[in-house]
């Protein structure tokens, strides 16, 4: 493992841009290797470990909330809850509050091993964060949040140009 070298204090703009952009798609590129470590170990897709990411984070979702959260084609998304079904990582149920729909929901008894694989990196995030003040994590918080953002945008327009 290498450690990410630190920017000296009066880089230039320029220099902290270029670091930011090389870190940002680093981080990206290890989210992404880590999605699929981890899905080789449950036997499923990255797309499939993602998809039930969103539905952990967010709780119970439609198929169509799959749709527009993913930017994947309704059909693949029934195939990927067809999939996390089967394997037992979530349930298809009525909408509590509208009858007529169906919510997919995970199933938190068969999450505790997959969350017990997540617990070094949980541990070693921790770490990390006790590094910064709260004012940091604010800023860092903010940042996140419009990359995010950001990136939801990106993807639409691909599939935008798709169609």
């Amino acid at each position: 493992m290498t450690k990410a070298s630190t920017p000296p204090q009066d880089a230039s703009r320029e220099t902290l841009l270029a670091r930011l952009n090389t870190a940002v798609r680093e981080a990206s590129a290890q989210g992404v290797l880590i999605s699929q470590a981890v899905a080789d170990i449950m036997g499923v897709s990255t797309t499939d470990l993602e998809c039930l990411d969103l539905i952990l984070l967010h709780g119970p979702r439609t198929a169509g909330d799959l749709t527009r959260a993913t930017g994947l084609t309704s059909g693949a998304v029934t195939g990927l809850i067809d999939r996390l079904e089967r394997a037992g990582y979530v349930a298809r149920e009525s909408d509590p509050n509208d009858r007529r729909r169906v919510v997919v929901r995970a199933i938190p008894e068969n999450m505790a091993w997959l969350m017990a694989l997540y617990d070094p990196l949980q541990a070693a995030s921790e770490q990390l964060y006790a590094g910064y003040s709260d004012a940091e994590l604010a800023l860092i918080v903010g940042f996140m949040d419009r990359n995010v953002e950001m990136a939801q945008v990106f993807i639409a327009g691909l599939k935008a140009r798709e169609g």
